[in-house]
Parts: C-alpha cells; sequence; structure tokens
C-alpha cells in the first residue's frame, strides 16, 4: 500500500491532483470556524449544545456530517446537506417524472442538465434553510443588535453562499482533485469528528481506570470494535454478484462480431447508506419537532430516540429497535427497486444480442434478475442493519455515544474505497501497479 501510494506521486499529474484536494479540504476547515458576522455565537453554540443533550442523539449524525460547524454556527453551518437533500429528491423525480428520465437517458447532454437543476434546487433549500435560522436566531434574541433587515438579509447569505461555496469545491476536486469532490466533502467533515470521539471513548474508559491492566484491556477491545467494523463495511462495500451474459455471434461479409462472454455486477449493497439514513430520519423528525415545540422530551419520543435503546434498565425502549431494524430492510428495498430497473436491462440486453445462459430473453429474464435482486438486497440489508446496529446496542449498554460508528463509518469505508479505485484506474494507465492489487 505503501508502494503504490509512492508510485501515484511519482506521476506528476495525479501529484498535482493531491495538492489540489488537500488545498480544498484546508478552505472547508477554515470555513468551518469562521463565524457568521452579526450574531452572538458564544451564545448560540451553548444554546445548541444543549439542545443536541436534550434531543438524546437525534442530531448525533447533522453534527457528524457538519463537522461541527453547525454547532458553532459557521459559515458553513449548513455544510453539503441542502446538495445530499436535493441530489435525493432528483433521483426520486427521475423516476416520477418521465421527462426527466429521458434526460437522463440522452447521454452526457441530459446528464448536465440534471446537475444543473440539481444545483439550482440545491441554492433553493438552503435558502429555505437559511431563513429558518436566521428568523429562530432573531426570535431567541441572538442578534447582537436585534432585528436589522439588512442583518437579517446578511445571514441568509452568508449560510447560502456558504452551502453553494462548498457544492462548487466539490464539483472542483471531482474535476481537478482525485475525484469524488461532493463525497470528499462529506467524509472531510465526518473524520475532523473522530478525534473527539476518541477522546470521548479514551475518558470514559481508559482513563477512568486506575487498574492499569483494565485499562489497556478496554483500549484494546475499543480497537478490536473498531477495526472489526471497518473490515466487515469493507466486505460489505465490495461484495457483488455477478451474473454472466453470453453475447450470439453475428457475421457480416468475413468478420464474425459477438460472442464474447460478460457480466453483470450486482452490488450487495445496492442502495448505500441511503436506507439508514432514511430509517434514523423517520424515526428522529417527530422527536425533533416535538423538541423544538415543547422543548421537552416526552416519554413517547423515548421509543424513537437511539439513546434509550438497548438500555439495561429501561429495556421496554428497545422496542423502536425493532422499528428501526425494519424501516432499514423496507426502505433498501424501496431504494433499490427505483434505481434498478431488471426490465429495462433485459430490454437492452435482447436489443444487442445478449442472454443470462439457460435463462430466456425476454419475461423469463427480467424475472431471474428480479429474485438474484430480491436475495442480495435482503443480505445487504441484513449487513447494513448489523453495522448500524451495533454500536447502538453497545452505545445504550456501557453510554459510549460517538458519532463516527454506524452510518458515519459507512460513508467513510465507500468514499475511501471509491477514491482509491479511481486514483488507481490512472495509475494502471500509466502502468503503475494500483492500491488493491499488492
Amino acid at each position: 500500500m505503501f508502494k503504490s501510494f509512492v508510485n501515484a506521486f511519482k506521476v506528476k499529474d495525479i501529484r498535482k491532483r493531491f495538492y489540489y484536494t488537500f488545498m480544498m479540504l484546508v478552505v472547508i476547515r477554515l470555513g468551518s470556524i469562521l463565524p457568521i458576522p452579526g450574531i452572538d455565537t458564544t451564545a448560540i453554540s451553548a444554546a445548541i449544545a444543549d439542545f443536541f443533550k436534550g434531543t438524546n442523539g437525534a442530531f448525533d449524525f447533522l453534527s457528524a456530517i457538519t463537522g461541527g460547524s453547525f454547532e458553532k454556527i459557521s459559515i458553513f453551518a449548513l455544510s453539503i446537506t441542502p446538495y445530499i437533500t436535493s441530489s435525493i429528491i432528483m433521483q426520486l423525480l427521475t423516476i416520477a417524472i418521465p421527462k426527466l428520465e429521458e434526460m437522463q437517458k440522452d447521454g452526457e447532454d441530459g446528464r448536465k442538465k440534471i446537475a444543473e437543476i440539481t444545483r439550482y434546487v440545491t441554492v433553493l433549500l438552503a435558502i429555505g434553510e437559511s431563513v429558518a435560522m436566521a428568523v429562530s436566531f432573531n426570535n431567541q434574541g441572538y442578534l447582537e443588535d436585534g432585528f436589522i433587515p439588512l442583518k437579517m438579509i446578511m445571514i441568509i447569505v452568508t449560510l447560502t453562499a456558504g452551502s453553494a461555496t462548498l457544492m462548487w469545491i466539490g464539483e472542483r476536486i471531482t474535476e481537478k482533485g482525485i475525484g469524488n469532490g461532493i463525497s470528499i466533502v462529506l467524509l472531510i467533515n465526518i473524520v475532523s469528528r473522530i478525534p473527539s470521539d476518541l477522546g470521548t471513548l479514551y475518558e470514559k474508559f481508559v482513563k477512568t481506570e486506575d487498574n492499569i491492566a483494565r485499562a489497556i484491556l478496554a483500549a484494546v477491545i475499543i480497537i478490536a470494535v473498531i477495526v472489526l467494523m471497518v473490515w466487515f463495511t469493507c466486505i460489505l462495500q465490495d461484495a457483488e454478484r455477478r451474473i454472466p451474459v453470453q453475447y450470439s455471434q453475428k457475421i457480416q461479409g468475413r468478420k464474425t462480431y459477438g460472442g464474447q462472454s460478460s457480466n453483470i455486477p450486482l452490488k450487495v449493497n445496492t442502495a448505500g447508506v441511503i436506507p439508514v439514513i432514511f430509517a434514523s430520519s423517520l424515526l428522529q423528525f417527530p422527536v425533533v419537532i416535538v423538541n423544538f415545540v415543547k422543548g421537552t422530551t416526552p416519554e413517547w419520543c423515548k421509543y424513537l430516540s437511539q439513546s434509550y435503546w438497548c438500555d439495561p434498565k429501561n429495556l421496554k425502549y428497545s422496542v423502536g429497535l425493532l422499528v428501526y431494524i425494519v424501516l432499514i430492510i423496507v426502505f433498501a428495498y424501496f431504494y433499490t427497486s427505483i434505481t434498478f430497473n431488471p426490465m429495462e436491462i433485459s430490454n437492452n440486453m435482447k436489443k444487442s444480442g445478449g442472454f443470462i445462459p439457460g435463462i430466456r430473453p425476454g419475461k423469463p429474464t427480467t424475472d431471474y434478475l428480479n429474485s438474484i435482486l430480491n436475495s442480495i438486497v435482503f443480505i445487504g440489508a441484513v449487513g447494513l442493519t448489523i453495522v448500524a446496529v451495533i454500536p447502538i446496542i453497545l452505545s445504550g449498554i456501557f453510554s459510549a455515544n460517538v458519532t463516527f460508528f454506524g452510518t458515519s463509518i459507512i460513508i467513510i469505508v465507500g468514499v475511501v474505497l471509491e477514491t482509491i479505485k479511481k486514483v488507481e484506474s490512472q495509475m494502471v494507465v500509466r502502468s503503475y501497479k494500483g492500491f488493491l492489487n499488492d
């Protein structure tokens, strides 16, 4: 791995891309600590920290993907979340609206148009969130000089511009950096929280132990759990079922075309981290709303809050965990069904003279693909559930609340693997051995 990394830096173009990406990441972290002018950031940060505690983990993922900039109310407080929301909305609309579906199938030009629409939707979402935050700041009395229209506009523009800037940085990293720009922006925010989380684990389980042997054992167990989680997530992200495809031969004049063998790679984790995000959001939405309106957590909200699950003293609240698991599996099937179309693949294979050995073209091929897909989606959903639930169980038993487990670790592993493959593909073109082939 180290040798491959050194080889990557020997290539001038790749080296420049690494440097460009690094400088963009520095800009992101600097922007995450720059306060918005005109508001009492100290008071509001303290209030948000108290609110986060009151929601009992409902905002942990938001805190992770914003890299702590939301709590600090920096110019990047909205982070890349409007773009993520916009991308999911556009992906769903592409399935629902025929014109957008045609646009997506229209090659590079169509994808560029969809990307442009996604940017506009991102800005509109950012404006809406910025207005809501500015009004909330004013109502809570966090504006330094009271309500001033120009100051409200400045806050809205600053927050919106911050989110748009992160979107622009992500696109530049994709174009001039090492690729996967938006994902890398999300990754650096999550990674920035890891030192704080590790410090929390150290303070709770290692430093508090008077017995040195027990402290060392606690540290070893923590490291082992993290390594096993990363290892399992790597397997889950890379696992795929390859369906063989044979293309029939065509004779034109004296030349023979086709007759080649190929395969359809179906990822086991076809939906990625989306089912976990959807399930968490659906459960935490009523909790967040109630906390905003009442400022307290009613008894029924404890069934929906992850911080109350798997607590040996109150196991009744763990019913919410069962609902959470069911939602992850349901959303895994739902998201896969709207992003993967077996009938379209079957028709494309038929048009190009391809067929699955032992399966007739047309409807039998579609039914076969559906049956295979249902099986691997279930396996992927179970894998996602394991990654998402283990941290919750450990947190409930040992009261250790960290943000880089579960959903965050899936994102970290997925982005790192995809980025390595991007760099590796550029190295292979230049006849260098890649990272994953050591």
